[in-house]
Parts: structure tokens; sequence; C-alpha cells
């Protein structure tokens, strides 16, 4: 509770007086699925101990004032009617469009907002400040909260205000996340099962310095790519492609357009790690986990090609040390992060050599985090 607690300093400072309540959303890290979830594939994320906290009362008006004390500045609107603008606030007043469209009539509140969550490194800050401020304004409106139908509406937000056209793992690993596990979920019938991670393991996100480039367009191309893949398997979605499937049939693809071909492989390829990774978690198994993690990484680098130099040494430098089960890279690619499954207490030896070899090979000082897996988006009464 010590983002809480700042926060609770905030916005006594701020406003005068104590808050109602206290509300927070995690970020996330996907465990293993990458670029599975525009295909209507599975994924499996998990919630992390890093979090965006906001401090709040409800007002009489429907004005809603927020301030930041990450950044020292303050959002002002009426939930009445409201202007795109740009920043961290964009966020808050999507949540407040998208709530607005789905029906939901909103009381203001005033709030100071804190978070912990790395900014640009992959592990969805965005996601984790849009479903606090859902649950800030759930809060204070008197909403009924369904974990699963808010993310929809927080993805809605960032799809149709903010202007990302993001999958819905991100706000549904914030959201539905349980404490211990991860969320195995079908991105199209957003069906998710909570899977304990094995014992004795620790997740371990490894933050390259490096920070994603021309990642849109490439992002698009990829999407476009699967999308001719499918329509030359006729299917609905590389989703409904079985390897055995591919392999048959796949031939003809290769020779006409050998780049789709190989963005097909990879989604079939990663669908099926992310079903057997599922299983090897419900084992305990992290041998098998990690190979998995291993596997992804080599498809992700050499199959659908969104990897890095960067992204390569530091999964390199992961995989070298004893401690390691397996490691790779997490997120959209080109930068960021990559992620490791490694012995829990030989985590601290092992994110310092990691750093030095990484250090050695790129010149560069990354960061390293050792996560738990945490609940989704809470709210703490204070009165």
């Amino acid at each position: 509770m010590i983002r809480g607690d700042v926060v609770l300093q905030g916005f006594d400072e701020q406003f005068g007086g104590p808050p109602a309540c206290l509300v927070c959303a995690p970020g996330r890290v996907n465990l293993i699925g990458e670029h599975t979830d525009y295909n209507d594939g599975f994924v499996l994320p998990m919630a992390i101990d890093r979090a965006i906290w906001i401090a709040l009362r409800p007002r009489d008006d429907r004005r809603v004032r927020v301030y930041s004390l990450d950044y020292g500045q303050t959002l002002e609107f009426s939930s009445l009617g409201f202007e795109r603008g740009q920043g961290w606030g964009e966020y808050i007043k999507g949540v407040a469009y998208a709530l607005q469209a789905e029906g939901y009539a909103l009381r203001g509140w005033e709030g100071a907002l804190s978070g912990n969550v790395p900014k640009g490194a992959g592990l969805s800050s965005s996601a984790a400040l849009e479903l606090a401020a859902a649950r800030a304004f759930a809060a204070v409106s008197g909403l009924d909260w369904q974990a699963a139908r808010m993310a929809r509406i927080c993805q809605r937000a960032e799809n149709e205000w903010v202007g990302v056209q993001c999958g819905i793992m991100d706000q549904m690993a914030c959201a539905v996340s349980r404490e211990g596990h991860a969320l195995f979920l079908d991105c199209r019938s957003l069906e998710y099962e909570h899977v304990p991670l094995p014992q004795d393991i620790a997740v371990v996100v490894l933050d390259t310095s490096t920070r994603r480039g021309l990642v849109g367009s490439a992002y698009n191309e990829r999407r476009e790519q699967c999308q001719a893949a499918a329509r030359f398997f006729r299917v609905k979605a590389l989703r409904d492609l079985s390897m055995e499937q591919f392999e048959a049939r796949g031939k003809r693809l290769k020779e006409l357009e050998q780049a789709a071909w190989k963005r097909a492989r990879h989604i079939v390829s990663e669908n099926e790690r992310v079903l057997a990774a599922a299983q090897a978690m419900r084992r305990g198994d992290a041998a098998r986990l990690g190979a998995l993690f291993n596997q992804s990484h080599a498809s992700l680098r050499d199959d659908f090609e969104v990897s890095s130099p960067a992204l390569d040494q530091i999964v390199e430098a992961a995989q070298a040390q004893p401690a390691c089960y397996g490691a790779r890279m997490t997120g959209a690619g080109f930068g960021g992060c990559a992620v490791a499954l490694v012995k829990q207490e030989e985590a601290g030896e092992f994110g310092a050599a990691v750093l030095a070899a990484y250090r050695r090979k790129s010149g560069v000082e990354a960061r390293v985090y050792v996560c738990q897996a945490s609940a989704g988006a809470a709210l703490f009464p204070l009165s």
C-alpha cells in the first residue's frame, strides 16, 4: 500500500480533508501468446504488482478534477461535454466518454493520481489508468462493477477516444486477474481461466531501455499479412487453423507470399504454445513452461520478425543463466521488454547477471523488475 499512502497524502494536500475511497489497477505482462489476440487466438498474461492508484471523493456536480502527482498537472473537465486533448488525461476522459456511450450516468469526482507501472515499457500503464478511472467513476456513480464488461468499455475508450486500435487482452488482464495466477484468455469468446503459476518461481521483466520505433506501420503490415493468410486458408481467423492443416495446405502460400506464410506459422504455433503453457502451469511444470518461452521468442524473431538486436541480446543473456527456465520478448516488439521465468530464490542474482551481460553486449543500462502475480482493479472504501 506504499503507493496508496502517497496518493492519500497527495489528496489531502491538493483538496484538503480525506478522500472517500482508494482505487487501484495493475499493469500486466504477457507471459506467452504474442500477436495472437487480433487473430482471435489465446493469450496468457498476468497482472503485476505495479499499479495506478487514485484517492478520490465524489463531487455534487458532474465535474472531474484529477491531480497527477507524477506529472504535477491537473486535469479538469465536465462529463456533460468535453473535447479531445493530449497527454495522460485523455485516458480518463476516454473512459468517461465510453461509459456514457454505454448508457451510464456519471457523477463528478476529485482525486489524486500516481503510479509505478513503467511507462512505454509494454507493461500496459495505459490500460491500468483506464481501469483505475473506470473504478473511480463506478465508485462515485453507484455503478455495478462487472469486471469483464468494464474491460470492454475501457478498450472502447482506447480505440475510439485515444485512437489506439488495441485488442482486449490488456484491459482484461488489468480487470479480472487473480493474485498468484496467470490469466488464460480466449480472445474470441472472452472466456477465461485463472491458472496458478508454478511454485517457487519468479517472473522477471527485463527492460532493454529501448523503445519501439516505427511499430505502427509494421504492426499494421503484420495484421494485413495475417488476414491475407486467413483468406488463403479460407478461415475466419488464423485461430481456426491447426498446425496439421497449415502444413498440409501451406506450401502454395509459401510459394505465393513467403512473408504471409511465415506470419501464419508463428500465429498457429503460438496458439499451440499458449495451450501447452496453460497445461504446464496446471501441472506446475516450470521446465516445460520455460521451454515454451524459448520457442516463442525464436518464432517471434524468425517467423514474425518483430524482435530487435536489443531484445535478442537480453533474451540470450537471460537464457544463459542457470537460474532461468526460459525467456522471450514480450509485447508488440521492436524494443521494450523481455520476460523470464526464474527460480525464485535466485531472482536477485539472475537480474544482476543479466544486467551485466546486457551492458557488455549493448553498452546500454537495462532495468529489471521482479514481479508477482496480482489481482485486478480494486476498490478500497475509506469510510
